[in-house]
């Protein structure tokens, strides 16, 4: 993903801005006038709202953004457009419509939690004089973007007309479009590449309950098809994400903190843009949005996110990950059979890899083809000094595993205890059990429990032995 931060996309961004303002206060006490708290205002602050917060999340990201809207003649407006200059978005493509309030969203927040919001905002559909200002202002400059976005938040800007007509000319020119849709018909997004709807505004507009697998790949595939999408991408929250191709994808949560999910959907749809207009495929897209919504459930207020941000988490997150990797006799016994219910063929292989090398690697990547799930048996400590000598090993078990866990073809890692890994052979009860080519001829140990027994040629030359002997300096 590194390679991301020397992208800078040219991306136009069609859609309702707003500003959001915040007073920014602590509650000490009750006000003696009525039921209410009394917020004592410590700061304030006003940034991007709607819209405008997908292109502060695809600004930090490193994107050139183009902004193109309708707003007020009123001071509201103003503000917003400076806003927008100050922070370096083009606003040549803003259309100003006499008689329109300009959206001004102001939060009251008291130690962390949002005490109340208040709104001043036009809802009603744009003139057409503005649609067609606004299309014409797109059609002379279509050729520059290499991507569209439609941030849609229902206050009047992404009329049904304009709304077709944009698509329609974003596909002449091919140019994806990506839609953050509101609603419940969905039929003007029709022929976009994509949408972003959550799982609410999923169901209601599939007229499906998403309530379980089942559900949630009809309502994805059924958005999908009858609106003639390249992809459809639903968000689930805690749950994670689904995207549908030609197959659902089920993407896994991994936000660790929750503090305030306002603007997630944003930032999946500015990641989400940032990626694929930087070559990425759609499921890297998607996963890469993913992680983004992580970042920002864990800020307060609308947050954006930085590459070098989600390169950290996801850093953090794999670190986990391979933690995770490590069970004990107990819990692999409940994982594998949990994986063997879903199909996943198991393979089992064991060994002490003491000072990781080539030749454990290419054993446990011919291992790992046997099936879908690899998971490896290690020596103990005690274990391997019983087999090796005192000396041995010269890396402690725990490094060993998290070592081990660290490869991408090893699923699991077990730590045993005893000279052999029969009491662990028989809780996985693996399909296949692979061991070294120099046990031809002789009987491995779990034959009995295995249902097949495939046997591993080693890379010559490459061992611990050979490599510990080198670093002494003998020959």
């Amino acid at each position: 993903m590194i390679h991301l931060k020397n992208k800078n996309p040219k991306i136009l961004v069609v859609g309702d801005l707003m500003i959001d303002y915040y007073l920014w206060g602590k509650c000490e006490r009750i006000s003696p006038e009525a039921p209410v708290q009394v917020v004592d205002i410590q700061s304030e602050s006003t940034t991007l709202g709607g819209a405008g917060n997908v292109m502060n999340n695809l600004l930090s990201l490193g994107a050139s953004v183009y902004a193109c809207s309708a707003v007020g003649d009123d001071d509201i407006g103003i503000e917003l457009k400076d806003i927008l200059n100050n922070s370096k978005i083009d606003t040549t493509m803003l259309v100003v419509q006499n008689g329109r309030k300009t959206s001004k969203k102001s939060r009251v927040i008291a130690s962390h939690q949002q005490v109340i919001r208040f709104d001043k905002e036009s809802k009603d559909d744009i003139s057409k004089e503005s649609e067609e200002k606004i299309l014409d202002l797109i059609k002379k400059n279509i050729a520059i973007f290499d991507i569209v976005l439609l941030s849609d938040y229902k206050k009047g800007v992404l009329t049904e007309n304009l709304t077709k007509e944009i698509i329609k000319l974003s596909r002449e020119n091919n140019k994806d479009v990506l839609v953050d849709p509101k609603g419940d018909d969905y039929s003007k997004y029709k022929d976009a590449t994509i949408i972003t709807p959550n799982k609410k505004e999923a169901s209601i507009a599939s007229k499906i309950d998403i309530k379980d697998k089942k559900s949630l790949q009809e309502a994805g595939e059924k958005l999908k098809n009858s609106l003639a999408l390249k992809a459809c991408l639903i968000t689930l929250s805690e749950d994670g994400m689904a995207l549908f191709e030609d197959k659902m994808t089920k993407i896994d949560a991994t936000a660790k903190e929750v503090y305030d999910v306002t603007g997630a959907g944003d930032t999946v749809l500015a990641t989400l843009g940032f990626a694929i207009s930087a070559g990425k495929s759609m499921i890297e897209a998607a996963r890469m949005a993913n992680s983004a919504a992580a970042v920002v459930v864990g800020k307060l207020g609308s947050a954006t996110v930085t590459i070098d941000e989600i390169i950290e988490y996801e850093g953090a997150l794999h670190h986990c990950e391979i933690n995770e990797k490590i069970k004990t006799f107990e819990k692999i016994e409940k994982t594998v059979e949990e994986k063997k219910k879903n199909g996943k063929k198991i393979v089992f292989t064991n060994g002490c890899f003491d000072i990781l090398h080539r030749g454990h690697v290419e054993y446990l990547k011919l291992s790992k083809k046997e099936g879908d799930i690899l998971v490896v048996g290690l020596n103990s400590d005690a274990s391997v000094r019983r087999l090796k000598g005192e000396s041995r090993p010269v890396v402690c078990e725990d490094d060993r595993a998290y070592i081990l866990s660290a490869l991408s073809i090893v699923d699991f890692v077990v730590i045993f205890e005893e000279d052999t890994p029969y009491e662990l052979i028989k809780k996985v009860k693996p399909d296949v059990l692979t061991k070294g080519a120099d046990y031809e001829g002789k009987t491995v140990v779990g034959s009995d429990i295995a249902k097949e027994v495939k046997l591993i040629k080693f890379v010559d030359g490459k061992s611990t032995t050979q490599t510990i002997q080198k670093i002494k300096g003998v020959e």
